[in-house]
């Protein structure tokens, strides 16, 4: 019988080992993530907050009073001025020959004034004596009230040049703040034509704009809380002062006007500032906006417990421009997952890192 030695046999039975081996072995586990995550905390009272500016309560448009080409402007914006501080000026030479001609006029009137006067003490003597005719005293009578008139309309309009040579300065009439040039050196400008736009800064006040659905709840507001963007310490208490009757023909909002109850003196004109209307406790719960998701259920957020991630369906009350108000299914105090939710499944191991307070971000 005819033997062989082939060694393919224990080749095939060491191959299959391995691959058996290889198999067996249970894969990685995959890489903890970390996620950055906010408790869920009560809303603040009060359903609505506005954005706005810090402006002052007395704004004005300053314009010469006269026309002609600016000769220098003497502030730029933001600069402080005093109450009668020059400002900017209209090259005075057509004003000062418009006042030189007043002048002349008024000494010619006086003039004739002086000899129409003269003409009738004389006629009135030669009347005494029969010497002219009553017709011709009266007429010297006349040329003298005649000479008069003369003489006031003059006086007037000297008086009307000299005050227009005075308008060729611009000034304000109490202190304020420039807070726009409107107009330049060598630019040639009409009578109430705006130049410089000042504010008096010593009332301020907060100009929000507020969508038709919530002008109720604002007249009806008895506290208002104003912060600043720019120091989320402050906090200054206002009550609303003037509200549009008619909405903005662009944005459909009403424009409000919120005065500042003892502002502190490093508020400054043209900050950020929030309004928030300050009302009844209520159970909702603040999230940021975008721990909201969606995956074609409902609103949901991603929460961590124990270490797991977790959905919950929840329902948004209101989206607000500091979060989303959530209504039910949240508890407070939860670890609800700030970015990237979407990314994650349940039951996904996962480490927390606290969101950066927000003023603490700047």
């Amino acid at each position: 019988m005819f033997k062989t030695n082939s060694p393919l046999p224990a080749l095939l039975l060491g191959a299959s080992t391995l691959l058996t081996g290889c198999h067996a072995g249970d894969p990685p586990p995959p890489p903890v993530r970390t996620v950055l995550v906010q408790p869920a905390a009560s809303a603040p009272s009060g359903a609505g907050i506005y954005t706005g500016e810090i402006r002052a309560r007395h704004e004005v448009d300053l314009a010469f009073r006269v026309g002609g080409k600016i000769a220098a402007r003497l502030v730029d914006t933001g600069a402080e001025i005093k109450a009668g501080q020059p400002l900017a000026r209209i090259d005075p030479n057509d004003l000062q020959l418009a006042a030189s001609a007043a002048r002349a006029q008024l000494q010619a009137a006086e003039s004739d004034l002086t000899t129409a006067r003269a003409e009738r003490e004389r006629y009135a003597g030669l009347l005494a004596k029969k010497f002219v005719s009553q017709a011709a005293f009266d007429a010297k009578d006349n040329a003298l009230n005649s000479a008069l008139a003369r003489q006031e309309q003059a006086r007037a309009q000297n008086q009307i040049t000299g005050n227009q040579a005075a308008y060729g300065t611009l000034v304000s009439e109490y202190p304020a703040v420039v807070t726009a040039v409107l107009a330049d050196t060598g630019q040639v400008v009409s009578a109430g034509q705006a130049v410089l736009r000042i504010a008096r800064p010593e009332e301020k006040e907060v100009a929000i704009a507020v969508p038709e659905n919530r002008l109720a709840e604002l007249r009806q507001a008895r506290n208002l809380m104003v912060g600043l963007w720019a120091d989320p310490r402050m906090s200054v208490r206002g009550e609303l002062r003037e509200l549009s009757p008619a909405a903005d023909p662009a944005t459909r909002t009403y424009a409000a006007r919120i005065r500042l109850l003892n502002p502190p003196p490093e508020l400054r004109l043209g900050m950020t500032a929030r309004v928030a209307i300050e009302g009844q406790a209520n159970n909702e719960l603040l999230v940021p906006l975008n721990a909201v998701i969606d995956l074609g259920q409902g609103p949901l957020v991603r929460v961590v417990k124990d270490g797991k991630v977790a959905s919950l369906p929840i329902r948004v009350a209101q989206f607000r421009e500091d979060g989303a108000a959530i209504s039910e299914g949240l508890q407070a105090g939860e670890l609800v997952v700030v970015s990237g939710a979407n990314k994650l499944v349940d039951g996904q191991n996962v480490t927390t890192r606290p969101i950066t307070p927000s003023d603490r971000q700047r």
